[in-house]
């Protein structure tokens, strides 16, 4: 059990935390140019729900929960992590909340869900296996 935690679960609130460090500190410009700077900084959040999508994702299925089920799970926790981190923004100084950054995040989320059980069958050989050392398939 304790095993268990560590494999599949620590790793899961390792990078919520990173997530809520993040977004404990004040945004810095990514560039000079408003659009790049724009692309970055949702790009970011894209990546960084999708892991925490696809780690939650990979510690549900590890509790023999069905697939489908624990795919819903994670992609709803997410997006609700992703609203209570907007909320968490309007306390640190030089950040603000956005109803559109939870959007975004959502939207990582469900890329990720989508990637690994939808399209994952037509990666590479290698690739496969290494998603079936990750245990996502």
């Amino acid at each position: 059990m304790i095993r268990k935690l560590y494999k599949y679960w620590l790793p899961f609130i390792l990078w919520g935390i990173v997530i809520f460090l993040f977004s404990s500190h004040p945004t810095g410009i990514a560039s000079e140019i408003h659009w790049q700077d724009f692309v970055v900084k949702k790009s970011a959040h894209i990546v960084e729900y999708a892991i925490l999508t696809i780690l939650l994702y990979r510690a549900l299925l590890s509790h023999d929960i069905n697939a489908n089920k624990a795919a819903l799970i994670a992609i709803l926790f997410s997006v609700l992590y992703g609203a209570t981190d907007e909320f968490h923004q309007s306390f640190t100084p030089g950040r603000e909340p956005k109803i559109r950054d939870v959007a975004i995040d959502a939207l990582g989320s469900f890329i990720a869900v989508y990637s690994v059980r939808n399209l994952s069958a037509k990666l590479p050989l290698k690739i496969i296996n290494l998603l079936k050392v990750l245990e996502l398939r």
